[in-house]
């Protein structure tokens, strides 16, 4: 298991999964990835991941730059962006890259991504690091963000040197991938028999 404080990936404290694995057949379905775009995830992670900390300062920015991103690590006593807790998400967010890249699907996979879900929604943000930030991610803002998570990825993998096809080919898995996940992270926004 990973040393990231506060990544939980197959720790027996993280809930198991509310879904079947039939439900997320049917949502690897309707977002189209399938076997290929894991062999095109993997080769994106070898892209990415040597890049990983260049890919997050970008991310870092474009967060930084929008005040109603950045008042999600934003301390409640100042308004001011709490310095520790954004180090602390930004090692959680490299593993993140890395795992998306490498993801298995397996239980300890599913288990967690509604653990992340958790995490963004007031039932159990803040509680990992222990801080006084904003109380809750909007879910408007977890699906928005797909955008600028998917399209900042296209660039570093454009210079890769991999031929133009494998870039399409990878850029369209890291998309699937990041909407399959994004669409398991709402859950705890749902209502009861919404989800």
């Amino acid at each position: 298991m990973t040393e990231i404080p506060g990544y939980m990936m197959g720790a027996s404290s993280v809930p198991k999964a509310p879904i079947s694995w039939a439900e997320l057949e049917e949502l690897k379905k309707s977002v189209l990835l399938g076997d290929e775009d894991l062999k095109y995830l993997r080769m994106a992670g070898e892209v990415l991941v040597p890049k990983v900390e260049e890919l997050l300062d970008v991310w870092y920015g474009f967060v930084g730059s929008n005040p109603h991103l950045v008042k999600s690590f934003s301390r409640k006593s100042d308004g001011k962006p709490d310095e520790g807790y954004l180090g602390a998400v930004r090692k959680r967010f490299g593993q993140w890259v890395k795992d998306t890249c490498a993801a298995s699907y397996d239980q300890k996979w599913l288990d967690y991504q509604f653990e992340i879900g958790r995490r963004h929604h007031r039932s159990a943000k803040n509680k990992t690091d222990n801080v006084q930030a904003e109380e809750n991610v909007s879910m408007r803002h977890i699906i928005a963000l797909i955008a600028p998570i998917t399209l900042t990825v296209k660039p570093f993998l454009d210079k890769s040197g991999k031929p133009a096809e494998d870039v399409e080919k990878m850029h369209a898995a890291w998309l699937k991938a990041v909407t399959l996940q994004a669409a398991l992270w709402t859950f705890p926004y749902a209502k009861e028999g919404d989800y």
